[in-house]
């Protein structure tokens, strides 16, 4: 299984199958429903031999595929996984399916709206398996212009402003990305991550950027800084990091359910997996040198992004509110574990919690969210497009298989024990209390409004009198059920046995803070 090149298999098949979904006649859409969807769960069974033949035991990188692709330039084709870039593969072939399911009822050009989830598809597989720069930012971008089309052609009443905008936002720090990373590769002459990962732990990185860039009449230091701030705007944007986040609240909302999946589920995390694959292995000192301020963005995008939620009256936006606040956590575990301490065990176990919390935390968003934003395009389609938080109540009366499958969701969002979204959480908290106590102390108060808008949404929607308009409301189809229900099994599988992602991904995580220290 090593031998064969599945990676490069994961990416290309969803490339080719996109193409060939661009032939297709407007009126082919049951082929074209089909064809994607075959597809995508081809990636998954890919991604599932991946997971089943990764040596969990080994940290370093896995099905590595390496040759020459563009030898003047010094470019190769180098791909691999680690326990990171495993987690995040296995999240994206999860999550485009049921993305694909949730837009099963979109009827307009449908060949070119699933061939462009194909093209993100491949997108999101070759940001999470790219070690090398050049073609790792050709999957960034890849990723970037098929969601600004779906947004844009397939999105609701204010598609285009909120298009534009995430186009803007987005372009604006892949630029700043590309310039930092074009004076690195300039200065050390590699595109290689992990050639530049070890320049940085030997003091190499700074000191050629310094000898490259001395014309500028800047110190290495401050040329560091400058770098490491480009790089940080590219991925703060994507994650995003408050005040970075004024795209995605109208993107969420705008875009149609399908795509939201997509965004929320997959897309957010690549800027958290460009933090921990790229900015903190190449920029630890310049990341310790600001990391109060860090720290202070982490804690108010998390209590921002919880009191916005509850101010909104439209579900998409309540729970765009809701994706903020729970990567805000992610955020403040990254932050935390770059703090500067000796090489105890103590601190070594107290980091290696925070960091598998985060890797945790991300997996299990993008799962929960996604069932989320399901139950969301199931709603829609039963009230013709409302999703208003007073436009219902008393919905367990009339459909209590959708509001109990819903509730479960929203639970394991709140981070109720037993569910997935518990685990993480709590070694972030246990991880981060002990390496920036008020940074989490602080943000504790977001799990407090958490709780509330959350609660308020189950209680609004499910309880009460019933509304008559809603007395046929039809409960979950046959077909519904089953696309939420291996997330709903994951949620609970996850959260009564999370040793089944750790076990994966903790010696990635110890390599990440030996490295750190």
């Amino acid at each position: 299984m090593k031998e064969f090149p599945i990676i490069t298999a994961l990416t290309i098949l969803p490339l080719i199958a996109g193409i060939v979904l661009c032939g297709f006649d407007s009126q082919q859409k049951r082929l074209a429903r089909g064809l994607a969807l075959t597809v995508s769960l081809v990636c998954l069974v890919l991604a599932g031999l991946l997971w089943k033949n990764f040596d969990a035991a080994f940290a370093g990188l896995q099905f590595v595929e390496r040759r020459s692709w563009v030898p003047t330039l010094g470019v190769e084709y180098f791909v691999g996984v680690d326990g990171l870039g495993l987690l995040m593969v296995m999240l994206s072939a999860i999550v485009v399916p049921m993305a694909m399911l949730a837009s099963w009822e979109i009827e307009d050009r449908v060949p070119i709206y699933f061939s462009l989830v194909l093209f993100l598809q491949a997108g999101l597989f070759g940001t999470f398996t790219a070690l090398n720069f050049f073609h790792w930012f050709i999957f960034w971008e890849l990723s970037l212009v098929p969601a600004f089309f779906l947004i844009k052609l397939w999105g609701g009443a204010g598609r285009h402003f909120a298009a534009t905008q995430f186009f803007v936002y987005t372009m604006v720090g892949s630029v700043a990305m590309l310039l930092a990373f074009l004076a690195i590769v300039l200065a050390t002459g590699t595109f290689d991550f992990i050639r530049l990962a070890g320049l940085a732990r030997t003091g190499e990185l700074a000191s050629a950027v310094a000898a490259k860039l001395h014309w500028l009449g800047l110190s290495g230091s401050q040329l560091s800084l400058i770098l490491f701030s480009g790089l940080l705007l590219g991925f703060a944007v994507k994650v995003p990091l408050m005040p970075f986040h004024t795209w995605l609240p109208s993107t969420y909302a705008e875009a149609p359910t399908g795509t939201t999946i997509l965004l929320t589920g997959a897309m957010s995390k690549m800027g958290l997996y460009g933090f921990l694959r790229i900015l903190m292995p190449l920029f630890p000192e310049q990341m310790r040198m600001v990391l109060t301020p860090l720290l202070w963005l982490a804690v108010i995008t998390i209590i921002f992004s919880a009191c916005a939620a509850f101010a909104q009256k439209d579900l998409k936006r309540i729970l765009a509110y809701s994706s903020i606040n729970h990567l805000g956590y992610c955020l403040l575990g990254v932050f935390a574990a770059v703090k500067l301490t000796g090489a105890q065990p103590s601190w070594t176990t107290e980091k290696a919690a925070v960091l598998n919390g985060v890797l945790l935390q991300m997996f299990n968003h993008g799962l929960t969210a996604s069932a989320i934003f399901c139950f969301i395009a199931f709603l829609e389609r039963r009230s013709n497009g409302l999703r208003g938080l007073n436009d219902f109540s008393g919905l367990r009366k009339v459909a209590p298989i959708f509001c109990g499958l819903m509730g479960i969701s929203l639970f394991a969002s709140l981070g109720l024990p037993g569910l997935n979204g518990f685990v993480g959480e709590f070694l972030i908290f246990k991880g981060a209390f002990s390496l920036a106590s008020w940074a989490t102390a602080l943000s504790a108060i977001g799990l407090l409004v958490t709780a509330i808008f959350l609660l308020t949404l189950l209680q609004r929607v499910f309880n009460g009198p019933l509304n008559e308009r809603w007395s046929k409301f039809k409960d979950l189809s046959v077909a519904e059920r089953l696309i939420v229900l291996p997330a709903t099994v994951l949620m609970f599988a996850i959260g009564i046995y999370p040793q089944m992602i750790i076990r994966v991904i903790n010696t990635t995580v110890l390599k990440m803070v030996s490295q750190l220290n």
